[in-house]
């Protein structure tokens, strides 16, 4: 069966819950379907060895479909998913989901809508739907797919389930003795933008292209920024601006709103309500904090009432990830500690992505045109018009290849003077520097591996598109798309191979401008080197950012611990400083798939970086004087210069007063 029949057939049918995307449909419902449907999904079933499904989800837009676990079908009024099976058909791929577990699966309702009307059980199951729809448990549809939600959804109006029927409660409302809560008091005053609206500037999405929407916008002090910058900015929020429509925007931020919501129900309503919304991508933001830091609050649900007697949920960074995706069931996108973007536009997240993983570079001039044979027409027209030309090689430079018509905004001028883009390409080589495109060539073919990579790494489902370039740039640097799929797998599975790391470790100390090889053990060095980072080090690297997001300049250095597969992010005081003194350090521990924060916040027991001349290209008009000054304190300090030393400010500054000594700049001054 082909994607166009299958599309055809599903169109056709007359039997199962219609949803905008899908059909649901149980198995014994597939007599009323087509006998090709009847024969192919029991097919596919045995294919990918499925032997346990009783409901068919089958898509209307995609040639894909899900076989679904529910056991109780029958048996219970409201069954619980145990297990999921995704399959695409496109790719011959499949992934399986086990909720066996879940002490919050889906849920099924509206059970009669999936069997046919001849089914002895139909009535029944309508029946059962009617008890719900006269109780007002369906009022909002968005949150009761949920067995938790939907339990609190019965308690609220009134009801119990006994025996899978709805009768009126008797219980107190558990709601009296609830303490009071003050959502209003969460909304901070902010003179600069909020951290996510700084990410999307970062990643060029504040440049007036967009409409913007915030959802929870508190004071609106992120909204008069953006309006003073003239972007098409709006927001709503239910104690400041609840007056606003909540308006459909290609970007919606929902920041800092699911951790003040102390209602389950609502927190997952307010998430749902803000993914409608959005066109094109959710920003989704909260506040992370780890145990040590939340047991000093009091308990309240699944969260904290603060002294100001407000609500927060502190979340680690892979409970709000798996959050927002299983409840999206979509791809959550780390950009940042406690920061994730969704996108609905898929074409826009591989455009992310791929920037996300691509180097920039300013790329210089080092030759220029050589003297013209006057006899060649083309190369004086080239010489003519050098500006021109210069443009087009630096297009060819920045993709890595020869641009299509279309990537190249004077073409229609090239093409006149010259001709086609390989001519001109052909051309430009004997007069400008093709080593420089051989390695330019190189870095884009290294960066679409390492984008490949992720994907992989992060189980992402396949696109079923690709943008036009990307399209481009497979076929000109790997041919075909399975070449560059087989490349970054290999290379993904490389990173568990620890002898491996290490060679490249030491590589990477040779080649680097700057850093700290602790033999066999990690490679220290600063982040703006990860670029110059081998390509396997680059994946290592970005694979244990996915949990954290994107560096930003608070982070001074990087160490790939060679043997533990974690990575540790450092940032400073002040990097500028003769000594930095440690702030936070973040250990990401990829086997653990966890992140552990450390906060300096008592000063005295901030390490001091004492060798920071290690992590300085020795170009850099600072080396010379950072090294003679490291030199110095770690000769009156009596350490070795020359490596990592692990000392607390409480005893460098003790050995310092014991030496009449502090240090004042890049000088160690005596005191009397």
């Amino acid at each position: 069966m082909n994607a166009a029949l299958f599309k055809e057939l599903i169109s056709q049918l007359k039997v199962g819950k219609q949803l905008p995307d899908a059909v649901y449909l149980h198995k014994d419902a597939l007599i009323e379907a087509s006998e090709s449907l009847l024969n192919f999904i029991p097919a596919v079933a045995q294919a990918v060895k499925v032997s346990e499904w009783d409901l068919v989800k089958l898509y209307k837009k995609e040639f894909r479909l899900s076989l679904l676990s529910y056991p109780t079908f029958y048996s219970e009024s409201y069954p619980a998913l145990q297990q999921s099976v995704n399959i695409d058909l496109i790719k011959l791929t499949h992934k399986v989901t086990d909720y066996s577990n879940s002490d919050n699966p889906p849920i099924l309702h509206r059970k009669e809508t999936m069997i046919t009307p001849s089914n002895p059980h139909f009535e029944h199951f309508k029946n059962i739907t009617q008890e719900g729809e006269n109780a007002g448990l369906y009022e909002n549809t968005r949150i009761i797919g949920f067995k938790r939600s939907w339990q609190n959804i019965i308690e609220r109006h009134g009801y119990e389930l006994v025996d899978g029927r709805l009768f009126r409660s008797s219980a107190v409302n558990p709601s009296v003795d609830s303490p009071s809560i003050y959502r209003h008091k969460t909304a901070i005053v902010r003179h600069d933008l909020s951290a996510p609206m700084k990410t999307l500037v970062k990643n060029g999405y504040l440049n007036g292209e967009y409409s913007i929407f915030d959802y929870g916008c508190g004071r609106g002090d992120d909204l008069r920024e953006l309006e003073a910058h003239g972007l098409d900015a709006i927001g709503w929020d239910p104690n400041f601006q609840p007056d606003n429509d909540k308006s459909p925007s290609d970007i919606v931020n929902l920041g800092f709103v699911l951790n003040v919501i102390e209602d389950q129900d609502e927190r997952l309503e307010a998430l749902l309500s803000a993914w409608d919304l959005a066109t094109r991508l959710l920003v989704v933001s909260v506040m992370l904090a780890n145990d040590s830091y939340i047991a000093q609050f009091k308990s309240y649900k699944d969260g904290v009432i603060t002294s100001r007697n407000t609500f927060q949920k502190y979340y680690a960074q892979s409970e709000i990830k798996a959050y927002i995706e299983r409840n999206l069931q979509e791809e959550a996108i780390a950009v940042a500690p406690g920061i994730f973007y969704i996108f609905k536009d898929k074409l826009a997240e591989q455009s992310y992505l791929q920037q996300k993983y691509k180097r920039h570079h300013t790329w210089q001039q080092l030759t220029s045109p050589q003297p013209i044979d006057a006899k060649d027409k083309a190369k004086l027209l080239i010489a003519q018009h050098q500006q021109l030309f210069d443009d087009f090689w630096h297009t060819c430079l920045d993709l890595g290849r020869i641009p299509a018509n279309e990537e190249f905004e004077q073409s229609g001028k090239i093409r006149e003077l010259i001709g086609s883009h390989k001519k001109v390409f052909n051309l430009l080589q004997d007069m400008f520097d093709a080593e420089e495109f051989k390695q330019a060539e190189k870095n884009r073919k290294e960066d679409l591996l390492l984008y490949f990579a992720m994907g992989l790494f992060e189980k992402r489902k396949p696109y079923t598109q690709q943008p036009e370039a990307l399209k481009r740039d497979i076929k000109t640097l790997f041919g075909e798309y399975n070449t560059a799929i087989n490349l970054a797998t290999e290379l993904l599975f490389a990173i568990a191979d620890t002898e491996l790391i290490n060679t490249q470790c030491k590589k990477a100390h040779k080649t680097l401008s700057a850093s700290l090889l602790n033999d066999s053990h990690s490679l220290i060095f600063h982040r703006y080197l990860i670029d110059e980072l081998p390509l396997l080090l680059r994946v290592y690297v970005d694979a244990a950012l996915q949990m954290y997001g994107e560096l930003d300049d608070n982070i001074d250095l990087i160490k790939i611990h060679i043997r533990s597969g974690k990575l540790t992010l450092a940032a400073y005081d002040d990097f500028d400083k003769s000594v930095p003194f440690l702030v936070e350090r973040i250990k990401i521990k990829m086997a653990e798939q966890d992140i552990d924060f450390f906060d300096y916040i008592d000063e005295s027991r901030r390490p001091p970086l004492l060798n920071k001349h290690l992590y300085i290209a020795q170009d850099n008009v600072t080396f010379t004087q950072q090294m003679s000054f490291d030199k110095r304190l770690s000769k009156l300090l009596e350490v070795d210069w020359d490596r990592e030393v692990l000392i607390n400010r409480v005893d460098h500054d003790a050995q310092l007063t014991k030496k009449h000594k502090k240090v004042a700049n890049f000088k160690l001054v005596t005191v009397t």
